[in-house]
C-alpha cells in the first residue's frame, strides 16, 4: 500500500468527518479500502465521536466504483476473499451504533453506491447521480448492494435498477427512498453535518438500540423482532439518559444526554 492519504478523519462537535480523497474521481482502490478500514477502527475507538458523516472530496465525485485498472490487483486473492474484506467493512458500518450519514456531493456509483447503502441516513446534492451499473460489465453488486438495495426501496423496483445498471438522479432516488434529502448543489456536507451535530447532541443509546432494532428486526420473524424490542426496552429503563432525558422534560430545559 502506498503511503499516500486517500482517507481522511476530522472532529468537529463530536461529529467525525470521513473524506474520500482519492483524485480524480474518488474510486474505491487498495489503498482506500485499507486507510478506510484504519479510519474505521479509530471512529469505533474514539469516545469523541457520536455521529458519523462520510463524503467525497470535490464537487464532482462522491466514490465513482471501483478503479476497473485496478482490477487484476485485486483480484489477485480471488473475487471472493476481495469482496469479503469490503462487505466486512461495509457490515461494521452498517452495526456501528453511532448515526452514520453518506454526505453525497456527486457520483454515487457501483461500490460507492454500495457503502451509501450500509449508511443509515443519505442526503444528496441535486446534481447527484447514483446507481449500481455493474451489469453493464457482465458483473453483479458483490459488496451487499443487491440486499441492501432491495432492503431499501423494494425488491421489484431494485431488480429493475440491478438488470438495467440505470444511473437515476438524485430527485428519482428522493422518490423511490434511496436518499432521504435532496438539497441545493453544493451544500450535501453542510446539510448532513447540521443533522450530525444534532443527533451527537441526542440520546445515543436510545438512537443505537433503534439502529439495532431495525437493521436486525426486518431479518427476524414480526413475534421475534417484537420480543426483541421489549428486550431494549427493559434494557433502557436501566440507562441515566433515560432519567435524564425525563427530568429534563419535567423540568422544561434540554436534556443533556452522557451516554450511560
Amino acid at each position: 500500500m502506498s503511503e499516500n492519504k486517500v482517507v481522511e478523519l476530522t472532529i468537529s462537535e463530536s461529529v467525525g468527518i470521513i473524506t474520500i480523497n482519492n483524485p480524480p474521481v474518488n474510486a474505491l482502490t487498495l489503498d482506500v479500502r485499507g486507510q478506510l478500514k484504519q479510519v474505521l477502527e479509530q471512529v469505533e475507538e474514539s469516545k469523541e465521536i457520536r455521529a458519523l458523516v462520510i463524503t467525497g472530496a470535490g464537487p464532482k465525485f462522491f466514490i465513482a466504483g471501483a478503479d476497473i485498472k485496478d482490477f487484476p490487483n485485486q483480484m489477485e486473492k480471488g473475487p471472493r476473499e476481495n469482496a469479503t474484506i469490503y462487505k466486512d467493512m461495509f457490515t461494521y458500518l452498517e452495526e456501528t451504533p453511532i448515526p452514520v450519514i453518506a454526505a453525497l456531493n456527486g457520483l454515487a456509483l457501483g461500490g460507492g453506491c454500495e457503502l451509501v447503502l450500509a449508511c443509515d441516513l443519505r442526503i444528496a446534492d441535486e446534481k447527484v447521480k447514483i446507481g449500481l451499473p455493474e451489469v453493464t460489465l457482465g458483473l453483479i453488486p458483490g459488496l451487499g448492494g443487491t440486499q441492501r438495495l432491495a432492503r431499501l426501496v423494494g425488491p421489484s423496483k431494485a431488480k429493475e435498477l440491478l438488470f438495467t445498471g440505470t444511473i437515476i438522479t438524485a430527485e428519482e432516488a428522493l422518490r423511490i427512498g434511496l436518499v432521504n434529502q435532496v438539497v441545493p448543489a453544493g451544500t450535501a456536507l453542510a446539510e448532513a453535518l447540521n443533522l450530525a451535530r444534532k443527533l451527537a447532541k441526542g440520546a445515543g443509546i436510545a438512537m443505537a438500540y433503534a439502529k439495532h432494532l431495525v437493521n436486525k428486526g426486518i431479518e427476524v420473524p414480526l413475534q421475534d423482532a417484537l420480543e426483541m424490542e421489549m428486550q431494549h426496552v427493559e434494557k433502557i429503563f436501566e440507562t441515566e439518559d433515560l432519567q435524564e432525558g425525563l427530568e429534563a422534560f419535567i423540568n422544561k430545559r434540554p436534556a443533556e444526554f452522557k451516554n450511560k
